[in-house]
């Protein structure tokens, strides 16, 4: 009993070691919030949280005054808001390593549900760590990622039956998950998948297709769940327009290709080849469920930067299953590579017997409370938070000190931020809920951010009075030349004042 509670299995090492790994080597109280978005998700829960209801128009922008508004992820926002209330910002980087732990956790338990092999999981465990750190962050998305590995899970351990209890949490589960994240369609999608696959094992193979009701009848209860949402089915609608607005997400960074010819990049190119070889290991075995979903989850990876941590989470645990059981079927090699091969699939099951038999249970809580006292430390809490090298940590009090009906422009990186910084009472030109400004404003946005020809008469046509701009930047450098005097600047950050306006100075 004891091995129980004070021996941790390989789960809980690879969560320990990812919470360890996120604080220590990665700097993780100042990393985790290199994404500004985190400002207006902790601004929004704090707003929940003092009974003013979900927001129903935006309260954030001086450019969409009035403008309807779906606050979709309200759910981690208002854990956001209550992590910040309780402990401030290290508050919300301890919530959010909880989040990375579950995911790391349910990861490695995905591996043993697919079938995968001891030693593969510990090599994939590198290369999943270094993928999934790219998109750490103090966001919503992370729930997300342990909401899909949850579905794999239960995808997998999927059997004839489906009880009421199995419709009921189902549905629980969709509306927990849209009412958190939008990648809940991604979820009904491998539910779709893995029914899909059902039917073709039976129609090609003969097999008995069992399962398939399943799957039909968690997708079903899955989807009436995520109807349980402040916004009914406009909130798929919504989330449908957006994934399918190419024209859109073109503009968005995280949605572009990842660039695997960057340096550094050859462990996150693992990932899609491993998912590759697994898809093609699961195919050869007829896991036709599987294999539409590795499909899926690979072309992500290569396809969306957003989608490479993803691939990584979800999908190396079910091709590690397959090429483990592939493995243990080889025919038709060198007799000493097969008996190589035998006894070192051997060897790893034994140390999977032996992982069985431990747990960690006791360990699982102190290392969260380890993580929140090393977050608590003076020295660390005084510099968690919004790096002041990347955001305009300096400046926000010569933005303070502007005229309380300024319109002040300032990039989508910033804004983020300044909303979290003046608690959404300074209202901003634009943050990052590209979702919301839409294709239309993306475009003029990107005219001004870039100076592009007609920059001059898009800031009047905006009514800007100011301009808060990053150092070095093309804008800061023609706005110079424009007759727009400088009020403010540091290393990071540069204020500009439009001729006439009042400001400091």
């Amino acid at each position: 009993m004891l091995r129980r509670w004070l021996i941790p299995d390989l789960a809980l090492v690879a969560a320990i070691a990812a919470a360890a790994a996120c604080l220590l080597l990665l700097d993780g109280p100042v990393k985790l919030f290199r994404d500004a978005d985190t400002g207006w998700h902790i601004r929004t829960g704090e707003w929940l949280l003092d009974g003013k209801g979900i927001p129903k128009t935006d309260p954030y922008s001086f450019t969409q005054p009035g403008r309807p508004w779906k606050a979709w992820e309200w759910g981690p926002d208002v854990l956001f808001g209550a992590a910040h209330r309780i402990a401030g910002l290290s508050g919300v980087a301890w919530l959010t390593v909880v989040w990375i732990c579950a995911g790391v956790w349910l990861w490695v338990r995905l591996q043993w549900s697919a079938g995968g092999d001891f030693f593969l999981s510990c090599a994939l465990m590198p290369v999943m760590m270094t993928t999934a750190s790219l998109h750490w962050l103090a966001r919503p998305h992370l729930m997300g990622w342990v909401w899909l590995l949850l579905t794999l899970y239960a995808a997998e351990k999927a059997g004839a039956r489906f009880g009421w209890r199995h419709r009921a949490g189902a549905f629980v589960f969709g509306a927990l998950w849209a009412n958190t994240h939008g990648s809940f369609a991604l979820g009904l999608a491998v539910l779709g998948l893995y029914l899909a696959g059902e039917v073709a094992e039976r129609l090609l193979l003969g097999r008995s297709g069992a399962r398939a009701g399943w799957y039909a009848q968690a997708a079903v209860f899955g989807l009436a769940g995520t109807l349980a949402n402040p916004y009914g089915w406009e909130l798929h609608a919504h989330v449908a327009q957006y994934l399918t607005n190419r024209e859109l997400l073109s503009r968005v960074a995280e949605f572009q290709s990842f660039n695997y010819q960057a340096e550094g990049a050859a462990r996150v190119a693992l990932v899609p080849a491993v998912v590759a070889a697994g898809a093609f290991c699961a195919f050869q075995l007829r896991q036709f469920g599987r294999f539409f979903t590795l499909l899926l989850l690979g072309w992500l990876a290569l396809t969306s930067a957003r989608g490479l941590p993803l691939a990584a989470m979800a999908a190396l645990p079910l091709a590690g299953g397959s090429i483990t059981l592939a493995a243990g079927r080889m025919e038709g090699w060198s007799g000493w590579v097969e008996r190589a091969a035998g006894n070192l699939l051997n060897y790893s099951s034994n140390l999977r017997k032996l992982d069985r038999t431990v747990g960690g249970w006791a360990l699982a809580p102190a290392a969260l409370g380890l993580a929140a006292v090393f977050l608590a430390a003076p020295a660390v809490r005084a510099r968690a938070g919004f790096d002041p090298k990347e955001f305009p940590v300096e400046a926000a009090a010569a933005v303070g000190a502007l005229p309380e009906g300024a319109r002040l422009y300032a990039p989508d990186k910033y804004g983020g931020y300044l909303i979290y910084r003046f608690s959404g009472r300074r209202k901003v030109f634009f943050d990052g809920r590209s979702d919301f400004y839409g294709t239309d404003f993306m475009k003029r946005y990107i005219l001004l951010a870039e100076a592009r020809p007609g920059w001059r008469e898009a800031m009047a046509g905006f009514g800007i009075t100011h301009a808060l701009v990053p150092a070095g930047s093309t804008l800061a450098g023609v706005l110079g030349e424009a007759r727009w005097r400088l009020i403010y600047r540091d290393g990071t950050a540069m204020l500009f004042a439009a001729e006439g306006a009042e400001g400091n100075g």
